[in-house]
C-alpha cells in the first residue's frame, strides 16, 4: 500500500507543466553545461563559442521533450520549430548577457557565470514557451 501511494502521489507532482520544466531543464543543463565544461576544458573553446555550441547541443532534446512531455503539445510539431527557436533565441541573449556582466563587470569565475546565466533563461524560456508556443494557459491547463 504505502509504494503505491508514493507512487500515486509522484504521478500527481508529475502533472505539473512547471515540475516536468524542471525535470526536463535538469536533463539540459546536464548535457549543455557538460558539452560547455568540456568544450572548454579539454579544447580551451572561449566562453561565448562554448555556450553557444552547449545550448545548441541540448536544444534537440530540449524541443522534443518540452514539446511533448512537458507540455503535452500533441499537434504536428513542425508548425512550432520557428516559434520554439524565436524564444530560444531570447532567452539565450539574456543568458549571454548575464554571462558577460558575470564574468566582465562581477569578475565571477567564467565557470560560475555559465552557471548563473542558466536561471534567467530558464525563467524565460518556461513563461514564452508555455504561454506562447505550446498555447497552456490556466484556462486550458489542468496544473500549472
Amino acid at each position: 500500500m504505502g509504494a503505491k501511494l508514493v507512487r500515486t502521489q509522484i504521478l500527481v507532482v508529475l502533472r505539473s507543466s512547471l515540475i516536468r520544466f524542471g525535470l526536463t531543464g535538469l536533463l539540459n543543463t546536464a548535457v549543455g553545461l557538460g558539452t560547455i565544461f568540456a568544450l572548454k576544458w579539454f579544447f580551451g573553446v572561449p566562453d561565448t563559442k562554448a555556450n553557444l555550441v552547449g545550448y545548441a547541443v541540448g536544444m534537440g532534446v530540449s524541443y522534443y521533450v518540452n514539446s511533448r512531455w512537458t507540455f503535452q503539445y500533441k499537434q504536428a510539431l513542425h508548425t512550432k520549430v520557428v516559434p520554439y527557436l524565436l524564444v530560444l533565441l531570447c532567452a539565450y541573449l539574456v543568458n549571454l548577457a548575464t554571462v558577460h556582466i558575470f564574468i566582465g563587470w562581477l569578475h565571477v569565475n567564467s565557470y560560475l557565470a555559465q552557471t548563473a546565466g542558466i536561471i534567467p533563461y530558464s525563467l524565460l524560456s518556461y513563461v514564452l514557451l508555455r504561454r506562447y508556443v505550446f498555447g497552456l494557459s490556466s484556462a486550458n491547463s489542468r496544473t500549472a
